[in-house]
């Protein structure tokens, strides 16, 4: 073989070599292209379980128990002659994990009312008086409208103060905003402005923050007593298949105010201890 020859054919390996290089970086590529594609795909998949899965339970559409308010302040949801177990449900619009009850288990608890399987008693209250702005002024304002708030119209004023709740240290709950969202359900009188714009249930709310904190010793929301008995957080009231067995295992209970047994305050186990749902003193 020539010189030449040799050249040519030494060329023409280099050549082949390059070709099949560059088709071995064309398949990696692809290849990667498509390693890529499968990961955003799963990671698609993953981000819309998670989003599903924290739907929020609360927005329930069944029927609701009829609501009456108690000469203390606090709504009654019961159905009429209903012989079921008590729930006492205390609570502050701006607590965190209020919030994550409420989204957790409060259509379990709406349907058992409607169906006459427990009578509940929402307190809501000023936990977080000591609080510093904006903190207290948001648990304040919200308190105080959901009291000016008419019995039939509670629990949606309820639901949608949840639903507007801001994020824990931001301003939230504007007399404005809380008048709007009335308006939106159907009861913006002049009265319920005048209440809302005027703090005109404070008294009331004083009383109810007493009752809870001095009566019933509550230090955190949500605390919640089944028949005077405080609940779980984690094991029960944020688990609505735990938190429905609990209530139809219950036996009924008079409905009547019951601050202990002994008639002296029973301390509550269940309610958060979370800095965010517990009030500095």
């Amino acid at each position: 073989m020539s010189k030449a020859a040799r050249q040519r054919s030494a060329r023409e390996r280099l050549a082949e070599e390059r070709k099949k290089q560059a088709l071995k970086q064309q398949r990696m590529r692809r290849l990667m292209i498509t390693l890529s594609g499968l990961v955003v795909v799963a990671l698609a998949v993953v981000i819309t379980v998670y989003f599903v899965n924290k739907k929020d339970s609360s927005a329930y559409t069944g029927a609701l128990a009829p609501t009456t308010r108690q000469a203390d302040g606090a709504i009654l949801a019961s159905k009429p002659e209903a012989k079921a177990p008590k729930l006492e449900l205390f609570e502050d619009f701006q607590c965190p994990i209020c919030h994550e009850f409420e989204n957790a288990s409060s259509a379990t608890i709406k349907r058992l009312a409607a169906e006459g399987k427990v009578n509940v008693l929402y307190y809501p209250f000023w936990l977080f008086k000591q609080q510093a702005e904006p903190i207290r002024g948001n648990s304040q304002r919200a308190a105080n409208a959901a009291l000016c708030a008419p019995a039939d119209k509670w629990i949606q004023y309820h639901d949608v103060i949840y639903k507007h709740q801001p994020a824990e240290g931001s301003n939230g709950f504007s007399n404005k905003d809380l008048i709007g969202w009335a308006k939106d359900l159907g009861f913006d009188t002049p009265q319920f402005e005048q209440c809302v714009n005027g703090g005109q249930k404070q008294s009331q709310l004083d009383s109810m923050t007493n009752y809870a904190e001095q009566t019933r010793q509550v230090t955190g929301t949500p605390t919640v007593f089944l028949n005077g008995k405080s609940l779980d957080l984690n094991g029960t009231l944020l688990n609505a298949k735990n938190l429905e067995k609990a209530i139809l295992a219950a036996q009924p209970m008079d409905i009547s105010p019951s601050p202990s047994s002994s008639g002296s305050p029973t301390p509550p186990s269940g309610g958060s201890k979370s800095p965010s749902a517990t009030p500095k003193k």
